[in-house]
């Protein structure tokens, strides 16, 4: 197969694609305008909680934000097996579910949570409409990375592992449970632990965000800090950093550690890996009486399920076999045309919004597009240079990821926005220093995707293929080209769909800063998005963020897709 084939892509499906993305952009607009008028009738001052720096309220606001946190997490995987599973298991719906994965992932969230809160307020009590709209929030840092995950290793299931559960006549359920799933185990995990981690930046931003006279502040870890920091209680602020790592070293040995100890059975691979990972907490278990019934529990309600979901065996469906579509009769074309209508009305009242904007705001959002894009090519390149070496000796080497993997999870997790203010007036004096600290924000926001999922990817490198490597002297780059990066590839292309994306997204943190009563920016989309929000100038506010997402999907259908195709045509994990 030449390159020149891997790369092409029907007519016929990129023509499908391209309606399926302005469609969905469509509609995304459509939403952001209704979004907007419910806004705009909202209570111009909102009260907000007291919030206590006191360490007795410390606990309970430690809960309330793990709470918070788990439940976002929860809807993240339920969302991202469902929708990666039917995307990968149905091409028709795959070509509108992937745009607009695309698109949900480019959304710049922090943007859309004034606009989130506000429409919420307007139809729920405000106590649950704030709540909701953390979850929200939590919940799109945690569910494409996850979701994209799941999809990618959908895609790349070894054939033989396909034959062998055909040949078994496996229902669909048995070979989600048996095959599918175990499949995926190393990359939901490591992507998991990459999403509580980007969470946490997340939940931290909702629980303290205020726009003008409307308090949204949040009872919980994040407000605590905040609130000790502006009365200048140092110790207690200290104690709630101390509180946070120590809730992320808990979650890592409690929580991720077993996880991944226990996901050494699912690896591809013929022969046991030398230094396997391990888990102190796992052994624990297994030697528990009361984790024995529980497993025995589940293992009864396992088998109930397989009698439920498998009366029927279910062959893997395939294109060529696919029976034609029927013919749609003119009374199947009546729902979607009076969607077609609404979409039109809708799309129509936004396009009058961008017209209240002046013809000079345009090319300024052009020019900060440009700057945005350098801005992200740069933060991924550097990213790339550390994550790929680093990425691959935590994920093939137990000792050091005994070592490296708690403190990256640490230091994964400290929200990015703590350090700007030291990058900033550590820099603030140099040449370009502002645009450097912008570069190394979204640095700082966007390298754990790549780094977790790089980790995923070396860590399911079948250990018979390295002691092959090593049996016929394969050293050096020659083992790097023919062994690691091959393998890598898929990952690689997953974390730099969700890195691109995170970066986009954290441009409107790292561009507009106000710090110590002066404001830091640079030319940027992320910086028009947040002056805009800022000043409630919402015509200015839709039109920069439709311009990052259109940026996004362009640079999503140009390169990622094309490369994700190639990842699942040449890079498979055959044997």
């Amino acid at each position: 197969m030449n390159r020149e084939r891997l790369f092409r892509v029907p007519m016929v499906v990129r023509q499908r694609s391209l309606l399926a993305d302005v469609i969905i952009l469509l509609v995304l607009a459509v939403v952001l305008y209704l979004g907007v008028r419910l806004a705009l009738d909202t209570p111009a001052i909102i009260q907000g909680p007291e919030i206590s720096h006191d360490l007795a309220a410390l606990p309970y606001y430690t809960l309330l934000s793990l709470g918070r946190m788990l439940a976002a997490y929860l809807l993240s995987l339920t969302f991202s097996i469902s929708y990666g599973y039917l995307a990968a298991h149905n091409p028709r719906a795959e070509r509108w579910l992937m745009p607009i994965l695309d698109i949900l992932q480019s959304v710049p969230i922090l943007s859309f949570l004034p606009i989130v809160l506000l429409s919420l307020i307007a139809i729920l009590p405000q106590g649950l409409a704030i709540e909701l709209a953390s979850i929200i929030l939590i919940f799109t840092s945690q569910a494409w990375n996850l979701t994209f995950s799941f999809y990618q290793s959908m895609t790349t299931i070894p054939s033989e592992y396909r034959e062998a559960a055909a040949v078994f006549r496996f229902s669909r359920w048995l070979r989600f449970k048996n095959v599918e799933l175990p499949f995926a185990n190393v990359g939901l995990i490591w992507n998991s632990m990459m999403s509580w981690a980007g969470g946490w930046f997340f939940l931290m931003a909702a629980e303290i965000f205020t726009l003008g006279d409307r308090d949204f502040r949040l009872p919980g870890l994040g407000a605590f800090l905040q609130t000790a920091a502006n009365e200048g209680d140092t110790s207690n602020l200290l104690i709630g950093i101390g509180v946070l790592v120590l809730v992320i070293i808990l979650l890592d040995q409690f929580v991720w550690r077993p996880l991944l100890a226990w996901a050494e059975r699912f690896k591809v691979s013929q022969v046991e890996s030398e230094i396997p990972a391990t888990s102190w907490f796992l052994d624990s278990l297994s030697q528990s009486r009361l984790a024995h019934f529980i497993g025995q529990q589940l293992n009864r309600l396992s088998k109930q399920l397989d009698r439920v979901f498998s009366r029927q065996p279910e062959m893997i469906p395939s294109l060529e076999s696919a029976e034609p579509a029927p013919k749609r009769t003119w009374r199947s074309w009546i729902v979607p045309a009076m969607v077609g209508v609404v979409i039109a009305y809708g799309a129509f009242r936004a396009l009058e919004l961008f017209l209240t904007l002046p013809v000079a705001i345009w090319p300024q959002i052009a020019l900060g597009a440009g700057a945005t894009f350098l801005r992200v090519v740069i933060a991924l390149l550097i990213a790339l240079a550390w994550t790929i070496p680093v990425g691959v000796l935590i994920g093939t080497n137990a000792r050091a990821a005994a070592l490296l993997q708690p403190v990256v999870q640490i230091t994964a997790s400290v929200p990015a926005t703590a350090l700007f203010p030291v990058l900033l007036l550590g820099l603030v004096g140099l040449p370009g220093g502002a645009n450097l600290a912008a570069i190394l924000l979204m640095l700082l926001g966007t390298q754990w995707y790549l780094l977790f999922n790089i980790i995923a990817g070396a860590s399911a490198i079948p250990q018979d293929l390295q002691f092959t490597s090593a049996l016929l002297r394969v050293r050096g780059w020659r083992r790097w080209r023919v062994l690691i990066l091959p393998a890598l590839f898929p990952y690689i292309v997953t974390g730099l769909i969700t890195a691109s994306g995170g970066a986009w997204n954290a441009s409107i943190v790292a561009e507009y800063t106000h710090f110590g009563g002066q404001t830091s920016q640079v030319t940027g989309l992320g910086a028009l998005i947040t002056s805009a929000t800022a000043k409630g100038d919402y015509a200015l506010l839709l039109a920069s963020t439709l311009t990052m997402i259109v940026m996004v999907v362009l640079i999503n259908r140009l390169v990622w897709r094309r490369l994700y195709h190639l990842a699942e045509v040449r890079f498979r994990m055959d044997q």
